[in-house]
């Protein structure tokens, strides 16, 4: 067994940084699968009204509160580059927003499946 820890940690390192992440995503995936989710555990949604005017930052924190059950590392790659393309591009918050509103559902589908 230490043999392919060993290997897999080898191979880790020279990934880039966009393949690390996917690497320890599809890990993640392997790990819920295989333990099973114990249902007891999970916490629940929880519905939260979207504001009039919010900030992109504000957005992200009520989703993250909107949906306990997901892990924030996983989405964080697309969740940076949404605040990238508002920060940077000048992208609409609202725009911004819409899009990661999308990409917390999606996990959560896929959560749930």
């Amino acid at each position: 067994m230490l043999g392919n820890e060993n290997k897999l940690i080898e191979l880790f390192r020279e990934l880039d940084v966009e393949q690390q992440h996917s690497l320890l995503d599809f890990a993640e995936f392997l790990h819920a699968r295989s333990v099973g989710k114990n249902l007891e555990n999970i916490p629940e949604y929880v519905e939260i009204p979207r504001p009039e005017s919010e900030s992109v930052v504000a957005a992200i924190k009520r989703l993250a509160k909107t949906y306990p059950m997901l892990k924030r590392s996983v989405m964080m790659k697309e969740t940076a580059d949404l605040m990238t393309d508002h920060v940077m591009r000048g992208r609409s918050a609202k725009e911004v927003i819409d899009d990661l509103e999308h990409v917390f559902k999606t996990h959560y589908h896929h959560f749930q499946k």
